[in-house]
């Protein structure tokens, strides 16, 4: 065998080898530095949008709770029951028709949501930001009163909000509770924090 080819064969196999070494180590730089550029939780928590998973809440189930800009935020997928209640009780509301600006342009003024069944709130009272109680049921009681229809209770001071976030006339709260811009990416997931513009 000449010499040239014996060479050959082992810059052949040496190229390759350096090109394995070269490639697991840029892989092994890349991975860390991509992941890096990903928002921390506790950017999430702080402002960047975040991503939620909503497959696995129920209708009438409690509120999922996130964390976005260092406030709760409540998802509640609304049954048909509660929906019905929405009109119900627009004439005991302090501005049922969502002329404050508390939500986003792009949510219907009485569900105060993109999909009348899918409920997004922030889980903070407009009066002192305690976190209200989700109070689903139909039921009379000194707290909420004799005809109440179901929402959400603030303890810290008698809040009463409907279950669209509408805030009750005679309460301390002067304002609807507050919807974060949000957008759906399909039918089970929502971005929190980000609408349809990419804006925040």
């Amino acid at each position: 065998m000449s010499k040239q080819g014996v060479d050959s064969g082992r810059r052949k196999m040496l190229t390759m080898a350096t090109t394995a070494v070269g490639a697991a180590g840029a892989a092994a730089w890349a991975v860390p530095f991509v992941a890096s550029m990903a928002p921390s939780e506790r950017a999430k928590a702080l402002g960047a949008p975040v991503e939620v998973d909503i497959s696995d809440l129920k209708p009438g189930d409690p509120p999922k709770i996130i964390a976005w800009r260092g406030q709760a935020v409540f998802i509640v997928r609304r049954t048909p029951e509660m929906l019905a209640t929405l009109q119900a009780v627009a004439g005991r509301l302090r501005d049922p028709e969502s002329k404050e600006p508390q939500q986003p342009s792009y949510v219907g003024k009485e569900t105060r949501s993109i999909k009348p069944e899918v409920m997004i709130m922030k889980g903070v009272c407009t009066h002192l930001g305690c976190s209200p109680k989700f109070r689903p049921e139909a039921t009379k009681g000194a707290d909420v009163g004799e005809d109440w229809k179901g929402g959400f209770y603030c303890p810290c001071h008698g809040s009463k909000f409907d279950l669209a976030g509408r805030v009750y006339s005679g309460v301390p709260a002067p304002l609807n509770i507050a919807v974060p811009p949000h957008r759906y990416v399909n039918d089970h997931t929502i971005i929190i924090g980000e609408d349809e513009t990419g804006i925040s």
